[in-house]
């Protein structure tokens, strides 16, 4: 196909020039037709991979992350999964923080399992430890299942995982700098594989945890 655009294109101006009118229009329309021809199926090469390996991937940026986590967690069927560096929750319960733990206690009273995971410095008085043990205390009087890492080693992850089947990670954290204001991107991949594998890695953690 290649080679076929390289003739094409090869022929001078003069050959164009003084063939008949239709002779030219057909050289531009076949041009035309392999151009777009080779282009689809490049298109489709690449596009293909991530379809054949069942794997769609969405980016998620800036405040993109926000409604599309409360949406996940309300179409939750049978448990959620988070292990998250920063939860800063207690704050205002309008707060976009505050409101995920609404819905994550919400799932919670419909049946489903929810189990969090937070960092822990293990230095009492460390801002970001005191921050998470009150959204502990929180979401644990949701009926939510809270774990803290363990102090031995500091768990920067920002990762949902929900029904064995959905995947949200990257730099979102759960405060509302992050959900709100700040840059950040993450993405939402729907494969079981990748969702097992991850929930898996998540278990770790919280066998680790004290």
């Amino acid at each position: 196909m290649q080679n076929d655009i390289k003739y094409l294109c090869g022929m001078t101006m003069k050959n164009i020039c003084f063939a008949p009118k239709t002779l030219a229009a057909i050289f531009f329309a076949a041009l035309l037709f392999y151009i777009l021809l080779f282009s689809a199926d490049a298109r489709g090469k690449i596009a293909g991979t991530e379809s054949d390996a069942g794997c769609p991937v969405i980016a998620l940026k800036n405040n993109d992350f926000f409604p599309t986590l409360l949406k996940a967690i309300d179409e939750a069927r049978e448990e959620i999964f988070i292990s998250m560096f920063s939860f800063r929750a207690g704050v205002h319960k309008r707060s976009y923080p505050d409101r995920v733990l609404a819905h994550l206690g919400r799932a919670a009273q419909r049946g489903v399992m929810v189990k969090v995971i937070l960092e822990d410095t293990g230095k009492k008085s460390d801002e970001l430890t005191l921050q998470n043990r009150r959204t502990k205390k929180l979401l644990e009087d949701q009926g939510i299942f809270v774990y803290v890492d363990s102090p031995k080693k500091t768990t920067h992850t920002k990762l949902v995982v929900i029904d064995q089947r959905l995947v949200i990670l990257g730099s979102h954290n759960l405060t509302q700098s992050a959900l709100k204001y700040n840059n950040e991107i993450s993405l939402l991949v729907e494969n079981h594989e990748l969702a097992r594998e991850i929930r898996e890695y998540m278990l770790s953690i919280i066998k680790e945890a004290k």
